[in-house]
């Protein structure tokens, strides 16, 4: 059996770099459309480069594909909730469930509070049901169709949902990431999110202040009459009766009682199929086709719904646009991208080339503020290259815990920074499965929300500065009697 050795740094980073410079390639040639297949092959083939190094250190192919295997396995439950929200969008607009969250959004807000408004519902609502994608393929497919009706820029639009969402996800105890972080640091979880509040809160009040200004700078001149085209619109397509509400809410309440994400969409979409089946007849015979019997026109709707592309056609292109869904098929493309970051995470993973270029970082910690920069970056780094935001958290929370005991920190500092980093930023690139999944959901290219979602731009930054200043950072010496210091 041939001696495995341990890779070098320069050998650790060259799947990275090659990476690196082929995605930067698709986006100087592609744009928006390197999505479309040319980042998966880049992923692809910086899992192949670092396949051949993890061959020259003596690792065999089996080892490689066992690697690659458990890596796509911790992204299957993404992919089925993906494939879920799909169907759940589909029936979602045949049932006129969007159009009126749309109609009556545009009936209370106005574009001066629609980004602080929509970042604040999106908080509360992924705070109260701990799932940022809960929240996003609910209220903020919703939300977008209402910032777009009142003319406002889909990517600023995206990114004061994606912040808000990603608030809740980040404070809620019933959030995956919040249960997983303390875990791997070795706290608890209330000690945990009562600490977070002290970089989370500020991060927060920002975010929202920053769409508050924003929101009197748009121009609301054209406004009422695009809203007023939109809502003439749906109200001539759908009949807006209000038990179509009762569906979301349903949705948030099982999401609130901890009833898993997976089966609470699928009720939600399987809902959302009765009640057009229910409330609209003349939509549902009109994506159907020409079928005789209304049962055979409902079952042929409602597939469509479910599985591919559907539109509710309209005299404005624009509000055409707005009134239509992708489908499970429309998730596809998604699933592909996540699945080749995935193959690239697992080959990295499987000879230590991550853990190698992490563990260099760490010689670089002195200091307070520079341990917590090197876990952020670490968290960072791990978003980009094994594109999932559980393994964000996970490796570097076990790596870096011994570090901070060591040095006198409690786990609560370690545990925050991971989340501030490793959750928040997860969105903001587009091969992650976040990053991928949320710009499918909204429609949105990642590259367009990513300037504007304040709130997760803002969170590893507040980290690292409050470390550096030293500001309530707990020490394990904070605990000791003055008999024992």
């Amino acid at each position: 059996m041939t001696a495995k050795k341990e890779a070098t740094l320069l050998q650790a980073l060259i799947p990275i770099l090659f990476l690196i410079v082929l995605l930067t390639i698709n986006v100087i040639v592609l744009g928006s459309g390197a999505i479309e297949g040319a980042n998966q092959i880049a992923l692809l083939l910086g899992a192949a480069v670092a396949g051949v190094i993890s061959f020259q250190l003596g690792h065999t192919w089996h080892e490689i594909e066992v690697s690659i295997v458990r890596s796509i396995s911790s992204a299957m439950a993404a992919m089925l909730i993906l494939l879920t929200i799909g169907s759940l969008s589909g029936t979602w607009l045949l049932s006129g469930i969007v159009p009126a969250m749309i109609y009556y959004g545009l009936k209370i807000l106005n574009p001066t509070i629609f980004l602080l408004a929509a970042c604040v519902v999106c908080a509360i609502v992924s705070l109260a049901t701990g799932s940022s994608w809960s929240t996003v393929a609910t209220v903020g497919i919703a939300l977008l169709g209402i910032g777009k009706a009142l003319d406002i820029h889909e990517g600023v639009i995206a990114g004061a949902i994606i912040s808000g969402s990603y608030f809740g996800d980040k404070m809620s105890p019933l959030s995956d990431t919040t249960n997983l972080a303390p875990a791997m640091a070795g706290t608890d979880l209330f000690t945990h999110v009562k600490y977070m509040m002290y970089t989370t809160i500020p991060t927060l009040v920002i975010t929202l202040l920053i769409f508050m200004v924003w929101g009197f700078t748009l121009d609301t001149s054209t406004t009422a009459t695009d809203s007023q085209a939109v809502l003439a619109a749906i109200e001539n397509s759908f009949d807006l009766n209000p038990l179509l509400f009762v569906v979301p809410v349903l949705v948030i309440v099982m999401i609130v009682k901890k009833v898993p994400a997976l089966p609470a969409l699928l009720v939600g979409a399987l809902l959302g199929g009765l009640c057009a089946v229910i409330f609209q007849p003349d939509v549902v015979r009109t994506i159907a086709g020409s079928s005789d019997s209304y049962l055979e026109a409902s079952f042929l709707a409602v597939m469509k719904a479910m599985t591919t592309t559907i539109q509710i056609n309209t005299d404005n292109a624009m509000i055409t646009e707005l009134l239509k869904a992708k489908g499970m098929a429309g998730m596809l493309n998604t699933i592909w991208l996540i699945i080749c970051a995935m193959i690239f995470g697992g080959a990295m993973e499987a000879s230590g080339l991550l853990n190698r270029i992490a563990r260099e970082i760490i010689r670089f910690a002195h200091s307070t503020g520079s341990l917590v920069f090197s876990t952020a970056a670490t968290c960072i780094f791990f978003n980009f290259t094994a594109s999932d935001q559980y393994m964000a958290i996970a490796v570097p929370g076990r790596m870096y815990a011994d570090t901070y005991r060591k040095r006198g920190y409690k786990p609560e500092l370690l545990s925050r920074t991971l989340e501030d980093s490793g959750t928040v930023t997860s969105v903001l690139i587009p091969w992650n499965t976040c990053g991928a999944t949320q710009s499918n959901v909204l429609g949105v290219a990642t590259v367009a929300y990513l300037p504007y979602s304040f709130f997760c731009l803002i969170s590893p930054i507040m980290t690292v500065t409050q470390a550096y200043l030293n500001f309530r950072i707990r020490r394990l010496s904070d605990d000791k009697t003055p008999s024992e210091i």
